[in-house]
């Protein structure tokens, strides 16, 4: 991870409610993944790749 802080957003998919969300952080060489309930428990990094075919499937 980079020196820089993430700059984390939600999908324009959820609600303003709060809820069951996800934040995704991207950086050049990785994508950062968190729970947007626990925002300060560790989040699940993987590689620009690996989230291009998590989407793909999940389309």
């Amino acid at each position: 991870m980079s020196g820089t802080a993430l700059e984390w957003f939600k999908s324009s998919y959820s609600g303003s409610e709060g809820g069951n969300c996800v934040e995704v952080a991207r950086e050049p060489a990785a994508i950062h993944i968190r729970d947007s309930k626990t925002t300060s428990t560790p989040h699940l990094t993987v590689t620009p790749e690996a989230w291009t075919t998590f989407l793909n499937l999940a389309r």
